[in-house]
């Protein structure tokens, strides 16, 4: 019985020598995550604000992130009003820094680019146009855009929509297509203060209804330009 006791002891010293003497997981913090390192070089990322990431060590392009803020990465503020000229120029220094020819002979870095500039390409026609960007901040603030079965539009709206359509339908005429083009055109500028105001008034449910009838605009755009298309 006591060489059954003397043996479980030696067992449990040993185990807690081994314990210790094993590296212990370095404390980093309650949900704080590993600095981000250069694919490259393995230099460390942080601190690195610039859009899109070079390493600041071997200057290599590092590959986009997953779900990049598309106002950040264009310089603009996170706001439905929105400097287009500015926007432009971001796009085009952009276009210019990341297009793939400028690292034909490293391939990682090509292919980093090419990603890139899909992203850069996507981010400034979301943000160009009034609905897209609409939508983008609403997506950004966690509210669900309307979809097509919500019936939030008033019936006197819904009826406008009725008879825009009901003239799309009828026999291609000329000066018809002008008026509605004009139509169409006015109701958009006006729909775009609106969600303006709203959004910077912080109502963001108003803003979702606005841009729920933007998008019926949008569609009767879509059928205007197949209209006018020659056949």
């Amino acid at each position: 019985m006591r060489a059954a006791l003397r043996l479980q002891f030696g067992r449990t010293r040993w185990a807690l020598r081994v314990s210790e003497a094993a590296p212990r997981p370095r404390c980093v913090g309650p949900g704080s995550a590993p600095s981000p390192r250069c694919w490259s070089c393995g230099g460390a990322l942080s601190g690195v604000d610039a859009v899109p990431h070079f390493c600041p060590r071997c200057r290599a392009l590092q590959p986009p992130e997953s779900r990049p803020d598309l106002f950040r990465l264009m310089e603009c503020d996170r706001s439905f009003r929105l400097d287009a000229q500015r926007l432009q120029r971001r796009f085009r220094s952009l276009q210019r820094a990341l297009h793939p020819d400028r690292f034909g002979r490293r391939p990682a870095e090509q292919r980093y680019s090419e990603q890139h500039s899909s992203l850069v390409n996507k981010a400034y026609q979301t943000l160009l146009h009034p609905l897209s960007r609409g939508l983008y901040l609403l997506e950004l603030s966690g509210v669900e855009p309307a979809q097509e079965t919500d019936s939030d539009a008033d019936s006197e709206f819904l009826m406008e929509i009725m008879e825009i359509n009901e003239k799309l339908a009828e026999p291609k005429n000329d000066e018809a297509l002008g008026e509605i083009e004009t139509l169409i055109k006015d109701r958009q500028e006006e729909l775009t203060e609106e969600v303006t105001a709203a959004f910077e008034r912080g109502d963001l449910q108003e803003a979702k209804k606005l841009l729920a009838k933007m998008k019926y605009f949008a569609n009767l755009e879509d059928k205007l330009k197949n209209k006018k298309i020659p056949s």
